[in-house]
């Protein structure tokens, strides 16, 4: 009997209590109205990778190979977009302005920005750059190494980006330019003492068969850091691991090569390797 009270009296309590008198009668086989359908309700909408076509940056837009994979659209309840855009080495964005600013996050590789009447500034891997509203500017790869980044911008009047004129090989090589007024790592290693292999390091080496486009900077390195490792070379791998980092080998990748080659090249290799890596990433981390 006690139970049964105590039962009556929480039906009583449901009923009675605002917003929640429905409910209660539904319990309780009263007859209430069905709950509305939820047909037109809100719901979480996944896209699944791969499902939306790549399309390539249009020649009029676009200098050199783009590749543009489409993230999301804006729509009614937003007027945001995004997609990922990659740039093979070379390539770069006409002059152009977003309305409403545009943010550029780089997940691989290096590349270059300028607004007008600025410096080129190098990105890399890691970075997060904002473009202000109205900003004329343009980004893209350097003349040697691609990139890749997510482009996140808002609409305004249903108007994301102002295209403007293309970037110029004049105005692109400036960039070449600065970069070249840095000595490589050969030149500050040996450049006084054996110049001649300087020359054949930068200009054949890495000028050269680096530059072939049979296999991306990326699988290069890879391939490099690979070789590196089983022939127990820490100084020249020391050197590698970085550019590997700025060709979009990404750390998480480089520690598994090393966890893998160990049962190829020996432990003695890997672990000799590993603490490279791990002086190496230490380093780059404390330089952002």
């Amino acid at each position: 009997m006690k139970l049964l009270a105590t039962t009556i009296m929480s039906l009583f309590l449901l009923a009675s209590a605002p917003g929640l008198s429905d409910q209660a009668r539904a319990a309780s086989g009263s007859g209430a109205p069905p709950v509305a359908s939820t047909e037109d309700s809100p719901t979480i909408s996944i896209t699944r990778a791969g499902s939306q076509p790549s399309a390539q940056g249009p020649a009029e837009y676009f200098t050199g190979t783009v590749t543009i994979d489409p993230l999301f659209q804006a729509n009614d309840q937003s007027r945001t977009s995004g997609a990922r855009v990659k740039f093979e080495p070379g390539a770069r964005t006409a002059w152009h302005a977003h309305p409403m600013g545009q943010t550029l996050i780089v997940t691989a590789g290096t590349g270059w920005i300028q607004q007008w009447g600025g410096p080129i500034e190098e990105i890399r891997q890691g970075d997060v750059v904002w473009i202000p509203p109205g900003l004329k500017h343009w980004h893209g790869a350097t003349a040697t190494t691609g990139i890749t980044h997510i482009a996140i911008q808002e609409q305004l009047d249903g108007k994301a980006v102002e295209w403007m004129e293309k970037v110029s090989d004049e105005q692109y090589g400036k960039g070449v330019v600065n970069k070249s007024k840095e000595p490589t790592t050969a030149e500050k290693m040996i450049g006084d003492f054996a110049p001649k292999l300087v020359d054949l390091t930068d200009r054949v080496l890495f000028g050269d068969v680096w530059e072939r486009p049979e296999l991306s900077k990326r699988d290069r390195s890879l391939i490099t850091v690979a070789a590196l490792i089983a022939l127990n070379r820490p100084e020249q791998l020391r050197s590698h691991l970085g550019r590997a980092l700025d060709n979009g080998v990404t750390k998480e990748e480089l520690i598994e090569a090393i966890t893998h080659l160990a049962f190829y090249s020996g432990w003695p290799n890997a672990m000799t390797s590993i603490m490279v890596a791990k002086e190496v990433f230490s380093k780059r981390d404390s330089s952002k």
